[in-house]
């Protein structure tokens, strides 16, 4: 295990829950309608809701943990430990892994190809921008959907009676993304219960922050799209001769049913190499 989770007493009683998560809400749910408002006329669509949510996110667990707790962000599984970097690593490794297999596989059957595109000006300062935002992007969407509001539950609730509903949660905000298709959002889902699933196996944020990561980071690279987002960074893209049920269409890999695979095969590795954490 991991960094300590949160240090607090134990968990409140019903009334108390319900003020911390409401008040969590609350916060990330206003930033998340202003910040749009004022950064999109000054970045893209892609940066602004990366950094949008990295903010909303930050700006409610520091907000939540300082008022209900007197803690700070590490107190929600971001303190660093020596099993913090394996972690990470480890997690973005074997997402990586998933992607070269999503997007790579079907090349190697023959039922995909690369063809050149026209890629943007300045073409390694712009893919390690890119890379720069999507980190923020996946701190931001784990601290907004398994931060403290999300540990605070699973210690009142429970893994299951949490992990489901908050992972629903996730899966519709994605449902707004361009080129967002039912099967898209249900994968989105699985990811969400996959990265909750991270979080209770480590008690910390570092597992799940190094699969999206690692998965945001990769397949941009294969010249795909990503939850709708097209990139072009690197001057190619790939191209499919079969149908939406295994290229995902315009949304990108994650609608299609190679990446259901990917997330189950995720799923059963931390299960396999991360053990249960001991009651404290």
């Amino acid at each position: 295990m991991t960094a300590d989770p949160m240090t607090i007493e134990p968990a409140p009683d019903k009334i108390g829950i319900l003020l911390r998560v409401g008040l969590f809400v609350v916060i990330a749910w206003i930033a998340m309608l202003l910040l749009p408002i004022l950064m999109l006329p000054l970045a893209g669509l892609l940066v602004t809701s990366a950094l949008a949510t990295f903010a909303a996110a930050a700006l409610a667990n520091a907000i939540t943990v300082r008022v209900y707790e007197r803690g700070r962000l590490s107190d929600l599984g971001l303190g660093w430990a020596p099993t913090s970097s394996r972690e990470f690593l480890i997690g973005a490794g074997a997402a990586v892994a998933g992607a070269v297999i999503v997007a790579g596989g079907p090349v190697a059957a023959g039922v995909a190809r690369f063809v050149a595109v026209p890629a943007v000006e300045h073409r390694w300062a712009s893919f390690a921008f890119v890379s720069v935002v999507l980190l923020f992007g996946a701190f931001g969407e784990e601290m907004l959907f398994h931060g403290y509001a999300f540990q605070l539950l699973i210690r009142s609730l429970g893994a299951f009676a949490t992990i489901l509903p908050v992972s629903i949660l996730f899966g519709l905000a994605h449902i707004g993304n361009q080129n967002a298709t039912l099967f898209g959002i249900f994968n989105t889902f699985l990811w969400g219960v996959l990265f909750g699933y991270a979080y209770v196996r480590t008690r910390a944020l570092w597992l799940p922050i190094g699969m999206h990561f690692g998965w945001n980071f990769a397949l941009p690279l294969f010249g795909v799209n990503l939850s709708g987002f097209t990139m072009g960074v690197t001057g190619y893209a790939l191209r499919w001769s079969v149908g939406a049920l295994w290229s995902g269409g315009n949304y990108g890999p994650e609608g299609s049913v190679l990446t259901t695979g990917i997330v189950v095969a995720l799923f059963l590795l931390v299960l396999r190499v991360f053990p249960e954490p001991e009651e404290t």
